[in-house]
């Protein structure tokens, strides 16, 4: 139950015997020889996928955002301080309540390198905010006065906490959920209400940035949803009903409080960005993030606004929609498939 040792000369584990928890690691990261090739192949991807913030040229939001209503002005800021909280949880709770209970060296340098982009996204938050807003501190404290997004963020370490304070190996499992629910439902009503304000031709700098941002989200989807399916398969006692139950209900939970949340930024005034469409939308993510991990769907919905996951795709960009490098879109793309 305890923290892997980071020197442990006296282990004799081979690549075989290694375990994704509760193994006996020597501390060392051999990479030359894997008992986990999908972790691999992921960290290759993520490397062939390095992009930077400062890449995306943000100069036209700046007027964009003067010009912008009062409720798109609303769900903008809203979007960035939500998005901000969220990066900075990842950051600091991957390195703190999650490596440090992995014991295989390959899966170890995955969880260290999404730390490394919870931390980038965080600086690319930065430079939106930057390039907007004339008062940074009211975006960045948004999290204390706004009663919904206070409430969410707590839930959300509140998950997070419990493995510190309990750490079995079912509550590294359930850990595991939680952090696919947050890279898979958690950031996507923010996600899409930048698409929607960039469908209308506003705020295109902030999208592309998104694009990028989500892009790498994929990726740590992927990362967990390996996890959970190799130690299904490794540990499959782990997977007990209360287990399971535990996790349908974390979905659950996730779902409800992120449509309120969709909800609210959109205020149902935001055109294309409606009630209706958010609940389904939600439920939708949902219900593929269960079944990526072997899980039964709670809600059978389709996807009602299909256009996002084009308009957030490298290789299905409109000709004028951003102005970067051609480097920028020559670096890999991925889909759930993949993997």
């Amino acid at each position: 139950m305890s923290r892997k040792k980071i020197y442990n000369p006296l282990s004799k584990e081979g690549v075989d015997d290694r375990s994704i928890i509760s193994g006996n690691p020597t501390g060392l990261v051999e990479l030359t020889k894997v008992k986990y090739q999908w972790a691999i192949n992921i960290w290759d991807l993520m490397l062939a996928n390095t992009w930077f913030p400062k890449e995306v040229d943000m100069t036209t939001d700046a007027r964009d955002y003067k010009s912008l209503s009062v409720d798109e002005k609303r769900m903008y800021d809203l979007v960035l301080s939500q998005l901000i909280f969220m990066d900075s949880i990842q950051t600091n709770q991957l390195q703190d309540n999650i490596n440090p209970f992995i014991t295989a060296p390959e899966i170890n340098v995955l969880v260290a390198r999404q730390s490394f982009e919870e931390a980038l996204h965080s600086s690319s938050y930065a430079v939106m905010v930057e390039s907007i807003s004339q008062n940074t501190e009211e975006i960045y404290d948004m999290w204390r006065k706004d009663p919904i997004l206070y409430r969410k963020n707590s839930y959300i370490a509140s998950v997070y906490d419990e493995l510190v304070s309990n750490p079995t190996d079912e509550m590294k499992v359930l850990a595991m959920y939680a952090v696919q629910i947050l890279e898979g439902i958690y950031f996507y009503s923010g996600f899409t209400a930048m698409y929607t304000l960039a469908r209308a031709g506003k705020m295109l700098g902030s999208a592309q940035m998104i694009r990028f941002i989500q892009r790498d989200e994929i990726s740590h989807l992927l990362m967990f949803q390996n996890m959970l399916n190799s130690l299904r398969k490794e540990r499959p006692e782990l997977f007990t009903k209360a287990v399971e139950d535990r996790a349908y209900q974390m979905f659950e939970d996730a779902t409800k409080m992120e449509i309120e949340w969709g909800q609210h930024i959109s205020n149902n005034k935001i055109l294309g960005f409606t009630d209706q469409i958010i609940d389904q939308y939600i439920k939708y993510l949902c219900d593929n993030r269960l079944k990526a991990v072997q899980l039964k769907p709670l809600y059978n919905v389709q996807h009602p606004i299909k256009w996002v996951d084009k308009f957030s795709q490298f290789n299905e960009q409109k000709s004028n929609f951003f102005e970067s490098t051609v480097s920028n879109y020559s670096k890999g793309s991925l889909s759930f498939d993949d993997f």
